[in-house]
Formats: structure tokens, sequence, C-alpha cells
């Protein structure tokens, strides 16, 4: 029963999050703001929205493992099991922007602010918002950037009338969808740890953590077969910036969350790994189907030493 309860849960979460994307979309779209600044807090938080409250809800019944492996083990699929199959099927990727220059730094910082934050094996409430505060200056630097457009604004939704009622009623669906979503998804993964004997840091690592990374998956690999690879890399950066800042921030203020550096120091090491693949493929403009592999192989190491 757990394992049916699960699969709704997580289908509820991404639903949920997929209508709050769209209805932000048409009300920026409604005020005028510019469809860079939509693109940015989407990548920011819109394909985030599962994996932040999936922690929210595992920090608020006191499992800081499945709140903290849900971070780490989104990061690091995102990297090797997202980006590993964009590079696999894009044709070509000639990103305009320069990714190493301008954003390598963000795919970095925060997963060691996160070491030096987690070294005494807490992330206090404070330390929370130092993350949340973090992810202010990320969309700051973005601000600063207005020649970068995102393209994920779709033509049809800006043609569309905007309409106040039906719009804040999908919105509400689409909180109650991944609030209540969130929740049955977090208590029915514990319960299924329970039966089979395996740690809740391991249901988080993989299968919380793959059903929130879903939405990074679909929105990428769209964006890939679509010609705009460069958009899946910035999505991913993003996304990442936002489990480390936005995600644990949230979790931590809800309540204080433990981590046992020393018992998961493979697993945190995997996402550190992961990280700096992503910095170097993106220093040698290395977008190409070895990059692909490499990232893959990656993640199954990762699969394999948890498969043991």
């Amino acid at each position: 029963m757990d394992y049916i309860i699960f699969i709704i849960a997580m289908a509820a979460l991404i639903k949920g999050a997929d209508l709050i994307i769209k209805e932000a979309e048409k009300i920026a779209l409604h005020f005028g703001i510019s469809e860079f600044v939509i693109g940015a807090t989407l990548i920011a938080f819109g394909t985030s929205l599962p994996e932040m409250a999936a922690s929210v809800a595992a920090s608020f019944h006191h499992k800081s493992d499945l709140a903290v492996s849900n971070v780490i083990g989104s990061v690091t699929i995102n990297i090797t099991l997202v980006l590993g199959i964009v590079f696999l099927i894009a044709k070509q990727i000639k990103p305009a922007r320069d990714i190493f220059g301008k954003d390598s730094a963000w795919a970095l910082f925060p997963i060691f602010l996160f070491l030096l934050i987690a070294y005494d094996g807490e992330v206090s409430r404070i330390e929370g918002l130092v993350f949340l505060a973090l992810m202010g200056g990320y969309l700051l630097f973005l601000s600063g950037e207005p020649t970068l457009v995102a393209e994920e604004v779709d033509e049809e939704l800006s043609r569309e009338k905007f309409n106040w009622p039906p719009t804040l009623l999908l919105l509400a669906v689409g909180f109650l969808l991944v609030v209540y979503g969130a929740d049955y998804a977090v208590q029915s993964a514990s319960n299924i740890a329970r039966t089979l004997g395996v740690s809740e840091w391991v249901i988080g690592l993989f299968l919380v953590a793959f059903g929130t990374s879903l939405p990074e998956l679909v929105v990428s690999v769209v964006a890939a077969l679509n010609k705009k690879a460069d958009m899946s890399i910035g999505n991913i950066i993003g996304s990442n910036v936002a489990n480390f800042t936005v995600v644990l921030g949230s979790a931590a203020v809800v309540h204080p969350l433990n981590v046992d550096m020393h018992a998961y120091a493979f697993d945190i090491l995997t996402a550190l790994i992961a990280s700096f693949m992503l910095v170097f493929i993106t220093a040698t403009k290395l977008y190409n189907k070895s990059a692909g592999i490499a990232l893959l192989a990656t993640l199954a190491v990762f699969a394999l030493y948890h498969a043991h």
C-alpha cells in the first residue's frame, strides 16, 4: 500500500509544481515582468518546488536524514543523470553564455558552504537563514544580467487572456498538491525504508531524490530536444543552487537538521565530485557524448556503492 501512496504522492507533487510554474508565469506576464526575470525565478524555484516540499515535510516530522539526503541525492542526480542524458541526446551544444566564467562559482559555492556549516553535525535555524540569504544573492547576481533571455516562456501562454479567479484557484490547487503530495511521499518513503530494512537516508538519496528531480529531467530533456541544451545547463545550475539554499535553508528553519558527515561522507563527496565535473565540462566546453557517458558512469558508481 505504501508503494501506491508513494507513487500517487509523487505524481501529485510533480503536477502541483507544474501548475504553480504555469500560473506564476501568467501572473508575471500580466504584470509585464521581463522574460529573463520570469525564467530566472522559475529555474531557481519552479523545478525545485518538489524538493523543497519534500525536505520541509521531512524536517517538520523530525526526519533530518530524509531532508538532507533528498538535497544531496537531487544535486547528484541533476548533474549525473539529467545532464548525462542531455549531453547524450543533444545534437549540438554551443552555449552563447560563458557558463564557466559567469556561473561556475554558483555550481560550487553552495556545496562548500554546506560542508562548512554541516561540519559540526548540525544545520541550525540561523544557518538555514544564511542559506536563504545566499539565494537572495544569487537572484541579485542574475538580475544584473539583462542580456540573458529565458526561452521557457510559452508563446501560447503570452497570448492568453489573463483572468485572476482561475489563476488563483489553480495556484491554490498546485500548492495543495505540492504540500500534501510531499507529506504523503515522505511518510510512505519512511514506511518503505522500514519494511525493506533500508535507512531513511538511502530512501531519500534515491527514491525521493529521483522523484523530486523529475521536473528538472523533463524540462532539461525537452529543452535539449528543442536544441536549447544550454538552457538545460542553466536549469541544472539554478536548481542546484536552489536545492542547497532554499530547500536546505527552509528545512533547517522549520527544524534544525542533524547531519552525520562521517557516515554519509561518500554521498556528500559524490555530490562534490559531480559539481566539479560540471565546472570542468563548462571550462573545457566538453559538451558532448563522452561527457554524458562520464556523468552517467559516475551515477552508476554511486548506485553500485549502495547496492552492496
